[in-house]
C-alpha cells in the first residue's frame, strides 16, 4: 500500500484519522486528483425558504455526493460552506463521480421543493498533506488550481484541466458529450491553463 492509497481510503482514514500525519509535520504527494463542486446561488437560497428548509436541502444533496465519492473510490477530504473538497488516485474515477454527481442531482430536482445546481471542477497534480484540526487536509499550488477551475464551472458543468484530460480513459468517458476547450486565467496562476468544459444533461428517472 503506498501513502496516497491510504491517506485517501475513506475507512482507514475514520478509523486512524488523528494518526496519519503527525502535525508538526507534512507528507509530499506526488500525484493527486482533486474535485471541487459547488452548489449555484445557495445564499438566494437560504433567503427564499429558510435557513431549515435550505439546509435540509442542501444537507440532502450532500448525501448524494458523498455516496458518489464513496463509490468511486474517493475520499472527502472536507466541506467549505456548501461546498465539497474530494480526492481520488484516479483521475477517471473523479470524472465519473463528476459526471454521476450532476446527474443525480438532476433527478433529485425532480421532486425537490427547490431545485440546486452544481458547479464542478476536477484538476491532477501535487499536494503536501497535514494534519488539521484533527483530519487530513490538503495544500499547495495543485490544490489551489482545482478550486479556481471550479469557479470557472457553469451549472450542470465540469471543468477539467488538461492534466486531467490527458490521463488514461478520460477521453473515453466524456466523448459524446457537449464540450468546450479554451485557455483560461486563473487568479495566483501566472499562465493560463487549457480548461476543458464538459456540459451534463440533466437525466431524467
Amino acid at each position: 500500500l503506498s501513502g496516497r492509497r491510504l491517506l485517501l481510503t475513506p475507512c482507514f482514514g475514520e478509523l486512524y484519522k488523528t494518526q496519519l500525519v503527525d502535525e508538526r509535520e507534512s507528507l509530499a504527494i506526488s500525484d493527486i486528483t482533486y474535485l471541487f463542486t459547488d452548489l449555484k446561488d445557495s445564499t438566494p437560497l437560504y433567503e427564499s425558504v429558510g435557513d431549515v428548509n435550505a439546509y435540509f436541502l442542501v444537507r440532502q444533496h450532500f448525501d448524494i455526493l458523498n455516496k458518489i465519492i464513496r463509490e468511486r473510490s474517493g475520499t472527502i477530504v472536507k466541506t467549505i460552506g456548501d461546498a465539497v473538497m474530494a480526492g481520488f488516485q484516479r483521475p477517471q474515477d473523479a470524472v465519473l463521480a463528476s459526471i454521476e454527481m450532476i446527474e443525480e442531482l438532476s433527478r433529485f430536482n425532480q421532486t425537490a421543493s427547490r431545485p440546486l445546481g452544481l458547479k464542478v471542477g476536477v484538476h491532477r497534480g501535487r499536494a503536501i498533506a497535514v494534519r488539521l484540526n484533527d483530519r487530513i487536509d490538503y495544500f499547495g499550488q495543485d490544490v489551489n488550481i482545482a478550486a479556481r477551475v471550479q469557479g470557472l464551472a457553469g451549472v450542470n458543468e465540469v471543468c477539467l484541466t488538461e492534466a486531467v484530460m490527458e490521463s488514461p480513459g478520460v477521453s473515453d468517458i466524456v466523448k459524446g458529450r457537449r464540450s468546450s476547450r479554451d485557455f483560461e486565467n486563473l487568479k495566483g496562476i501566472g499562465q493560463k491553463m487549457e480548461i476543458h468544459r464538459i456540459e451534463i444533461s440533466p437525466t431524467q428517472r
